[in-house]
């Protein structure tokens, strides 16, 4: 029986028109789009992401992963994704509500909690968990706050809490508790993405990764690819590749202009790895994506 978000959806597409909305509610935003056949790299952040209506597709290298309303979507850390959003049965759009994590709150909620006897994670840091009752239920009453704004700053941040509790007593709680520690496998690797999208443009120093991450050059190779599904160049290849796209897309420059400004020293480098990438250059793939966005208007 599918999940009845009948409700959920009302209140999102009240609020939030094409496109993505940053909502008045402290790190929720909605998504709302149209489905088509075109895969499209996005930037999945450290977030848990609910499904109304439609479904999403997203891979990184050999990873894929398919989630719809029937299930939600935790991501440990920022990770560069190709993604392709589906619409529903009757061509009714895409609409999803995104929660960035805060590490702050669930180390708080955390400590509240009986003691569990981590593991190492094991494996890439995104899961795909069924949906609950308990978290639908949280989840509607969030979402209602944007009919009364003015309870926003009072009811926001416990209802907040309450599901990012729901979320710590659900199959991905070690996940969470270890977005929460700071001296953990995941926390050092968060670090250490954090410094590759702050010098995505600047050349790659891996003293400087294992200085933010407090690693070692082999146990960060390790876990960087255990936990991205790259190595950290890749992860700055795509992120300095994705960036360009939005730079072309903007149109304020040249395609070669742009192979400068996100860090590639050689303007014929940077076509053939966009053309790996994207499976055109950079030229043809900025037209095409504009007229699929004129025949859509």
């Amino acid at each position: 029986m599918k999940n009845d978000l009948t409700p959920h959806l009302d209140i999102a597409l009240r609020h939030a028109p094409p496109g993505l909305t940053i909502t008045r509610i402290p790190r929720v935003d909605i998504c709302v789009g149209q489905g088509n056949t075109d895969k499209a790299p996005c930037l999945y952040r450290s977030m848990v992401c609910f499904i109304l209506q439609g479904s999403k597709h997203v891979a990184i290298n050999d990873n894929r992963l398919s989630y719809d309303s029937e299930q939600y979507l935790i991501s440990a850390l920022d990770l560069p994704l190709i993604g392709q959003i589906v619409d529903a049965e009757d061509g009714q759009p895409y609409v999803a509500v995104s929660l960035v994590l805060d590490p702050a709150i669930l180390a708080e909620l955390a400590s509240t909690m009986p003691f569990v006897r981590e593991r190492e994670q094991n494996g890439i840091g995104i899961m795909i968990n069924p949906m609950t009752a308990s978290l639908r239920d949280t989840l509607l009453r969030l979402l209602a706050l944007l009919d009364t704004p003015d309870d926003i700053p009072v009811l926001g941040p416990m209802l907040e809490r309450e599901l990012l509790y729901r979320l710590l007593q659900g199959p991905q709680g070690q996940l969470l508790r270890q977005i929460a520690q700071p001296d953990g496998a995941l926390g050092s690797i968060r670090r250490a993405v954090a410094w590759i999208r702050d010098n995505y443009n600047s050349r790659l120093r891996i003293e400087a990764l294992c200085d933010s991450s407090g690693m070692s050059r082999a146990s960060l190779h390790r876990h960087f690819r255990l936990l991205t599904g790259l190595s950290p160049i890749q992860y700055q290849k795509q992120l300095r590749l994705q960036e360009a796209r939005q730079l072309l897309l903007a149109g304020e420059h040249r395609a070669s202009d742009v192979a400068f400004v996100v860090g590639y020293e050689s303007a014929s480098q940077f076509s053939r790895e966009y053309l790996r990438q994207f499976g055109v250059s950079p030229i043809r793939d900025v037209r095409q994506i504009r007229q699929a966005i004129s025949a859509r208007i």
